[in-house]
């Protein structure tokens, strides 16, 4: 995705997802209904209880890779935990068990040596995103929410700063090493379609943590600052 322009609450919903149709997985994130009409980003974000300045923020950074520094102090944390949240769910529930599926589907009969390792793996790194995730639900988000609050804690988000490493994506880049290096097929079609599946997840995850990276994380700062 990359943007040269900001859109605001003005815009018309239709006319965003036409510009770059990857924001509909951030739209089904936010919860957001289909049924679009007619109705601009701010009418939508209104019916639905979100809070506009929040989808806009991540939305336009989504899109174009930077943070508007002028709409950063007019969102609240809380709101970014709720989209973070909501991906979690996404990611687990649906997504990486829809990637299985479709790796298992195109696995090749006569690789008996290989299709174990690459299910493996698949599995290794599912366990490994959803050990991440389970941080960041019983500890990280927990902490945003009290400090919004208006509650104090021992914890700080540059503890989470710093340990949010690149291991995630190094797994995923291995199984993708094995798959396009060494694994061959009948059914390309197949095994193609699951590659792009994974390295648009990869993608996908990736943008998930330049949010609580280039988002969260500031605004928290922000607020441990004010203490």
């Amino acid at each position: 995705m990359r943007l040269n322009r900001l859109f605001t609450a003005r815009d018309s919903v239709v006319d965003l997802i036409d510009y770059d149709y990857n924001v509909l997985t951030v739209l089904s994130r936010f919860s957001l209904p289909l049924g679009f009409g007619q109705k601009t980003i701010g009418e939508l974000c209104e019916e639905s209880g979100i809070h506009t300045n929040a989808f806009l923020l991540i939305i336009n950074f989504l899109l174009g890779g930077e943070i508007d520094s002028n709409a950063l102090p007019g969102v609240s944390p809380a709101d970014v935990v709720y989209f973070l949240h909501n991906s979690h769910d996404y990611y687990l529930s649906y997504k990486l068990p829809h990637i299985r599926t479709n790796l298992i589907s195109a696995l090749d009969a006569g690789h008996d040596d290989i299709n174990p390792i690459i299910i493996k793996f698949f599995d290794d790194y599912t366990t490994l995103v959803k050990n991440h995730f389970n941080y960041e639900e019983n500890v990280v988000f927990p902490y945003v929410r009290s400090l919004s609050g208006g509650s104090t804690s021992d914890y700080r988000i540059d503890i989470f700063r710093r340990h949010h490493d690149d291991e995630i994506e190094e797994k995923l880049s291995e199984l993708k090493n094995i798959i396009l290096r060494y694994y061959s097929t009948s059914m390309p079609f197949r095994m193609y379609d699951a590659l792009a599946d994974i390295y648009n997840c990869e993608e996908d995850l990736k943008s998930h943590a330049r949010i609580e990276n280039d988002i969260l994380v500031p605004l928290i700062s922000r607020m441990e600052n004010q203490d």
